[in-house]
């Protein structure tokens, strides 16, 4: 008897209600299958397609519409670009605009021109070279995002340099697809009042959900935080997402792009954090979803039929893409090693490219077979992609820190807590020591814990951008908080985290420039410094002296100069001009 008969008579035989069989057996694949691949080093994302390939159509035979799965569970992949959007504030999206618009659109349009030629040189239309080809360009989002995530690179700066081109190739879908419109037969039937009419009815969805996010959602959630429960505000937050990317959706736009705009809108506001551990559970269950979907969608029978051309299409398609990224990160002055690893990361086909194919296969551009065949390509490069990559760390091996020797900071209880010890942090530790106050520190390099170590200093490791770290720090009893760390956005997190968690514990923060300052200000920070004003006014004050000006006279002048600087930065902080600042002390 066949399993799916197997499994149907045992459904018939069940409990009344609601059938669960198929959530039983998704649930069971990927609890058995993630952990093996992940204990053999192969990683969670070929764990699921491996799970997905055993349960579909083509291995036990649970489930004959894998389509159908993909299409939920890329809900996975939209609220994982809602939280990406929450980290993004509007001015580091706003800083990122070059490299979105300028790296990303230099990658796309150089991969669609090469990759076009595939097509061409083994005899297809031009239209569906172009088709096939730009299909494979846009990139896997939930393959790379997964990727990063488990490599902790999403914070990085080769880490937002990926995403800004993941969130150009989702802005190009929609001039792809109205491309693909006019390449079809009959495209001129379409008039230009038509198609101006799409464009405004896009952009018309991206007004709306900015003025949605600028002027109603705060105050809703501020609402439903006062009356409602915890599970109203998960509820909330996930009618958000949806209706963010529903929006999106009716004005013909990317459904993640539309998540992801909802997570920038959301990005200051004082939920944030509460947002982001609401959505995580749903992001990762539907995430693994999605790549059990693609596991069941890999047709062997079609691989079968036309292995021939899946074997040349395959490499080709990949090596020419990599080439490309590698040749594009170079020109952008990415180093050697950067510009490997995102060829290997990003060397795929994505979900992206089912959408493309589907819509040119309506038109007319390919026929069903040619469709069925370029989406065994791309999934099977989605397949190959975590093999590639555990591949480049091993011939590449990246040092790693070894945690030997160091403990990880729990249970402690001394009165001041400061995060981070590097050179600011040694110096910041003297008179606080030599007063005999209580000091536990917590750093998040392996090596500085046992450098310190030999000099006497115990110092706990941990990452005091994590709000578990700072609960188990000790932070929540603690009567000052340093926040001291050598990276600008995690002093700008931990300031967030403990403000919102531990409002009644002042912070005091290291500021790395004038802007960063004023971010710790609006952050919630008690008191912060840049770290080269003191040190800047010391050196100054010593010059005035060698040129001939008495102490009192250097200090009555730095005496101005700072108070001017505090006024200046007052103004700054409350909403003034940035005009005539004096660059001697912007300590940028």
């Amino acid at each position: 008897m066949a399993v799916t008969e197997v499994a149907a008579e045992a459904a018939q035989h069940g409990a009344h209600g609601a059938d669960i069989g198929p959530v039983v057996v998704l649930l069971a694949a990927a609890v058995i299958a993630v952990p093996i691949f992940r204990k053999a080093g192969l990683g969670s994302v070929l764990g699921y397609l491996a799970a997905g390939l055993a349960v579909g159509p083509f291995g036990l035979g649970f489930f004959h519409d894998p389509e159908g799965i993909i299409a939920v569970a890329e809900l996975g992949v939209v609220l994982f670009l809602f939280i990406i959007g929450l980290e993004m504030q509007p001015s580091r999206l706003w800083a990122m605009r070059g490299e979105i618009f300028g790296l990303g659109l230099a990658q796309v349009a150089l991969a669609i021109a090469v990759l076009t030629c595939v097509g061409l040189a083994l005899g297809f239309p031009v239209a569906a070279s172009f088709v096939s080809g730009t299909g494979f360009v846009l990139t896997s989002t939930a393959i790379v995002m997964q990727m990063l995530s488990e490599r902790n690179q999403m914070a990085l700066p080769k880490g937002r340099r990926i995403i800004s081109i993941l969130l150009l190739e989702d802005l190009a879908i929609v001039p792809l697809l109205a491309l693909v419109a006019f390449l079809a037969p009959g495209a001129e039937a379409v008039t230009l009042a038509q198609r101006f009419t799409g464009i405004g009815i896009g952009l018309g969805c991206i007004a709306a959900l900015v003025l949605a996010g600028r002027y109603l959602l705060n105050p809703m959630f501020g609402l439903l935080a006062r009356f409602g429960g915890r599970e109203i505000m998960t509820a909330a937050a996930l009618l958000v997402v949806l209706g963010a990317a529903l929006l999106m959706q009716w004005g013909g736009l990317s459904m993640a792009m539309g998540a992801f705009l909802a997570g920038v809108l959301l990005s200051e506001s004082s939920f944030r954090h509460q947002l982001e551990a609401d959505i995580e559970p749903f992001r990762g269950l539907l995430l693994g979803l999605f790549f059990l979907g693609v596991g069941m969608a890999l047709d062997l029978e079609v691989i079968a039929r036309n292995w021939a051309l899946i074997a040349i299409c395959v490499p080709a398609y990949m090596i020419l893409k990599m080439l490309v990224i590698y040749a594009v990160a170079r020109l952008f002055r990415a180093g050697h090693a950067e510009a490997l690893e995102r060829a290997v990361l990003m060397a795929q086909g994505g979900e992206f490219a089912f959408v493309l194919y589907s819509t040119a296969m309506q038109f007319r551009i390919i026929d069903g077979q040619e469709n069925a065949t370029l989406t065994a390509i791309v999934i099977v490069s989605m397949v190959l992609t975590p093999l590639m990559i555990i591949l480049h760390d091993r011939l590449m091996p990246k040092p790693v820190p070894s945690l030997d020797g160091v403990e990880a900071a729990d249970g402690l209880n001394a009165r001041v807590l400061m995060i981070g010890f590097g050179r600011m942090g040694q110096i910041v530790s003297q008179p606080l020591i030599a007063r005999g106050h209580s000091i536990s520190i917590i750093e998040s390099d392996p090596q500085t814990i046992r450098d310190a170590d030999e000099f006497g200093f115990k110092i706990w490791y941990g990452d005091g951008a994590r709000l578990d770290v700072l609960h188990a720090a000790g932070a929540g009893e603690a009567s000052l908080i340093l926040a001291l760390p050598g990276d600008r956005h995690a002093t700008t997190r931990i300031v967030e985290l403990v403000k919102q968690e531990f409002p009644l514990v002042p912070v005091i923060a290291r500021a790395f420039d004038r802007e960063h300052a004023m971010e710790l200000v609006h952050a919630g920070a008690d008191f912060q410094l840049r770290e080269t004003l003191e040190s800047g006014f010391a050196i100054g004050r010593e010059a005035l002296m060698q040129l001939g000006d008495s102490e009192e006279e250097a200090d009555e002048l730095l005496a101005e100069i700072r108070e001017r600087d505090a006024r200046r930065f007052a103004m700054e902080v409350a909403g003034g001009l940035f005009a005539g600042r004096d660059l001697l002390l912007s300590n940028r």
